[in-house]
């Protein structure tokens, strides 16, 4: 099987991973997991009815280590901030994502050389 689509299938599958007690406290955001650390925190613990809902991070839930960190299109993603950092990209395993400080003027400037190349651009604004 196909490792970028067997990881999108276990992403799928993937629970949640929500901060202990962020629906308590507003400035906590559900988002962010942060392992429980307290000296007396019961998720740490894993006491029974304090965790049994709750999903820890643990290992087993990552993806393939071959495909970890790679755009969906399997291609590693470069930051580029000039024209001149094209010349270093591998068109054939390696995609360019343009820095969002870079301007309108140099980005056309960068399509257009990454076009020639036959580079593909990730957030192309074309």
């Amino acid at each position: 099987m196909n490792l970028l689509k067997l990881r999108r299938r276990l992403k799928a599958r993937r629970p949640e991973f929500k901060r202990y007690e962020s629906h308590k406290k507003l400035k906590l955001s559900d988002k962010g997991w942060r392992k429980p650390r307290g000296r007396h925190s019961k998720l740490r613990q894993r006491y029974g009815g304090k965790w049994s809902g709750r999903i820890l991070v643990t290992a087993g839930f990552g993806s393939p280590k071959a495909v970890r960190g790679l755009h969906p299109s399997g291609k590693e993603e470069i930051l580029v901030h000039t024209p001149k950092q094209l010349e270093n990209i591998n068109p054939e395993k390696q995609a360019a994502r343009i820095a969002s400080g870079v301007g309108t003027k140099k980005r056309l400037v960068i399509e257009e050389k990454a076009k020639e190349m036959g580079i593909t651009v990730l957030n192309a604004s074309r």
